[in-house]
């Protein structure tokens, strides 16, 4: 179930610039942003580069790419 949201319109505009870039709906990169700030905020001490590896590693996963990962 879809939520309206209000958020800044400089909010707005970067989302857009973003969501151009990365080929994500406006609604999809802000959900992109609040996912990836939720997974900072879980784990401070985990740089965002290491979260971003783990997410595309379970997004492999869940496309049935289960080839070993390895680190370095």
């Amino acid at each position: 179930m879809a939520t309206a949201v209000r958020i800044s319109e400089g909010l707005a505009n970067e989302a857009r610039k973003s969501s151009r870039v990365d080929h994500r709906s406006l609604a999809g990169q802000v959900e992109h942003w609040a996912r990836i700030g939720k997974y900072v905020e879980e784990n401070p001490d985990l740089p965002y580069s290491l979260i971003k590896e783990i997410l595309v590693g379970l997004e492999q996963l869940e496309q049935g790419d289960k080839a070993e990962y390895l680190f370095g």
